[in-house]
């Protein structure tokens, strides 16, 4: 994936790409965007018995107003985690001090450990976990500010990826979300699916 900035509608634009040679399909991050992705994830999880959780530290909360905003997602919807210090990574989800210390809070393998922390902490089957440098200090040369890392986890496994947003704080952190929810509404079927499968079949008896 690829972002950019639309400068007349000030839109982030994210190019989605596959392995195809078709040419990549832009997705407008915006706040309708963010709305229509938690409305397609509550369709998602509607009857089912699995719910979600969230891990967030620089969207402080957005992901989690923006699934609460769904009518009935208390169903579907188990809790978030705001995480937006060390020590609520550590205290809240049982991220590990050395992996703090060594990789950074924006790191892949801390964000994988605050998507797992997210499981085992709640109630929830599956989880989304972000966090990043929205700016518009705290940037480095390794970590220049709009970096962003996100981990979507289901049990015990966790995928994780990373992008780099144009913009301001506040388009950071609004395209942070919605890539948030948009792995999440894209891992689902298969997510689903799988645990379907793995139900043992209760015969009569």
């Amino acid at each position: 994936m690829a972002a950019s900035l639309d400068a007349q509608s000030r839109k982030i634009l994210i190019y989605m790409t596959d392995d195809t040679n078709e040419e990549p399909q832009p997705l407008i991050l915006s706040a309708d965007a963010l709305d229509a992705l938690a409305s397609a994830l509550g369709a998602a999880l509607d009857g089912c018995e699995s719910s979600v959780a969230t891990a967030e530290s620089c969207t402080g909360g957005w992901v989690s107003q923006a699934i609460t905003a769904i009518a009935g997602s208390s169903k579907w919807f188990d809790r978030g985690f705001v995480t937006y210090s060390n020590e609520a990574k550590r205290e809240m989800l049982g991220v590990r001090v050395h992996s703090l210390r060594k990789f950074g809070a924006v790191s892949e393998k801390v964000v994988q450990e605050m998507a797992l922390g997210a499981v085992k902490k709640s109630n929830a089957e599956f989880s989304v976990a972000i966090s990043g440098i929205a700016g518009p200090g705290g940037g480095t040369e390794d970590k220049p500010v709009g970096t962003v890392w996100f981990a979507w986890a289901n049990g015990t496994d966790v995928e994780s990826s990373v992008m780099q947003f144009p913009g301001d704080r506040e388009q950071v952190r609004l395209g942070a979300a919605c890539v948030a929810l948009q792995g999440l509404v894209s891992r689902l079927p298969d997510w689903l699916k799988n645990e379907k499968k793995s139900q043992p079949d209760i015969g009569e008896s």
